[in-house]
């Protein structure tokens, strides 16, 4: 049996305790949200509260994601809580505090709520189920959402169950307006090192001057499949990829023996991106339940929610950007230069600085040494994927125009 930290130990447990009090809802509004505010002392309350739902919106802001936004303290908060500290020097316990939420309230000068009105290409290409079994999706003409709910959640970095709760009574069809979260638009910064860090289920990225850019959590391997060792490179990625289930070279679906193609789509089984690794067979995607991402397994590979894996998608530069694994019992802290800590801002609660103190923190985050042993990087030929406006910068603006990406590579297990 593979060795099992503390640390990863714990973020299951917390993950698995809002899981099982998914019911345990209370009443919120966006004003409720928008009001929410730190006692100045204390961690977040346990179960659902208008308060985590801000701190998520402002983790997402801050660069930091903390998978879907849903309101409920649990694993995934408290990993992009530790990041978010990582990020800025500070001691990594995963509990607010105000020094925390001094540096978070920093990204709160816009509403973090809004209104959206669903348009008739919100309701286009839907699908009316995901069958589990692969030969039965090898059939559908797509792996489409199943709903326009769906859809929205995954756009806006909502739990579907979430956006559903801040919309009492909607049916969401198109003309409808209904209330959302506002996530930070897409990064298009360029990174060129990539950390995944199995134990704290976290995957952090780096410009080429070290400076962490953007922050994801993420499931890792599985004990049957488990993920690669060392480091590799990003060969390509892709939008919308078709998968080819393969039972002859990674694991076996159910009965189904033969390859099997399965058509693309958010809900497919590596969601609707792939990042192929140089490592054959392995890579970096999304996933068709983000809300589970701490829950579910992967089959060897890096699963992200679908909108943190499509950002990433058209920040790595194939042939270039280098994914480190870390071996276990190794932290991102130990492979990374100390970061000074970020002083507590001296304005008022709520008031919005800049970046320019956060940024100064982040220039000191430099990579460690570069082993020998680590691939060279190089230029590929062939496509990027498109760095067009994607559906949720689109959204934030009232459209809903949809990237469109090329890529050379597939996806052959997840």
């Amino acid at each position: 049996m593979r060795p099992f930290s503390a640390l990863a130990a714990a973020l299951m447990l917390a993950t698995a305790l809002p899981l099982s009090a998914q019911e345990a809802r209370v009443h919120m509004t966006p004003a409720d949200i928008e009001a929410a505010s730190y006692p100045g002392a204390g961690d977040l309350p346990p179960g659902q509260s208008a308060l985590t739902a801000k701190l998520q919106i402002l983790l997402d802001r801050a660069g930091i994601s903390p998978g879907v936004v849903d309101g409920f303290r649990g694993g995934m908060s408290e990993s992009a809580i530790r990041a978010f500290e990582r990020k800025h020097g500070l001691a990594q316990d995963g509990r607010l505090d105000p020094h925390v939420w001094a540096l978070l309230e920093q990204h709160a000068g816009t509403p973090l709520t809004g209104h959206y009105t669903i348009t008739e290409q919100d309701a286009q290409g839907l699908v009316d189920a995901i069958p589990a079994d692969y030969a039965e999706k090898a059939r559908m003409p797509s792996m489409g959402y199943t709903s326009v709910q769906e859809r929205l959640a995954e756009r806006f970095h909502m739990d579907e169950r979430f956006l559903a709760q801040l919309n009492p009574g909607a049916r969401f069809v198109a003309g409808e307006t209904i209330a959302i979260t506002v996530p930070a638009k897409p990064s298009r910064e360029k990174v060129l090192r990539i950390i995944v860090d199995k134990a704290s289920g976290r995957v952090a990225a780096y410009d080429a001057t070290g400076r962490l850019v953007v922050d994801y959590p993420a499931t890792v391997g599985s004990a049957a499949t488990p993920s690669p060792h060392g480091s590799h490179l990003v060969e390509a990625a892709v939008i919308d990829p078709d998968y080819t289930y393969n039972p002859n070279i990674n694991f076996k679906q159910g009965e189904n023996d033969k390859v099997l193609r399965i058509p693309p789509g958010p809900n497919g089984p590596v969601g609707n991106v792939w990042i192929d690794l140089s490592k054959p067979t392995y890579g970096i995607h999304g996933t068709p339940t983000p809300s589970r991402l701490f829950v579910n397994q992967s089959n060897g590979c890096v699963r992200l929610t679908n909108w943190d894996a499509q950002e990433l998608a058209k920040m790595v530069v194939p042939g270039q950007t280098i994914v480190d694994f870390l071996d276990p019992g190794v932290s991102i802290a130990e492979v990374t230069k100390p970061v000074e800590p970020t002083p507590m801002p001296a304005v008022a609660a709520g008031a919005v600085t800049g970046a320019g103190t956060a940024d100064a923190a982040e220039a000191a985050l430099l990579p460690a040494p570069i082993p020998a042993t680590r691939p060279v990087a190089r230029r590929l030929p062939g496509p990027a994927v498109s760095a067009a406006a994607d559906p949720l910068a689109a959204a934030l603006n009232q459209a809903t125009g949809t990237a469109a990406a090329q890529g050379t590579a597939q996806p052959v297990a997840n």
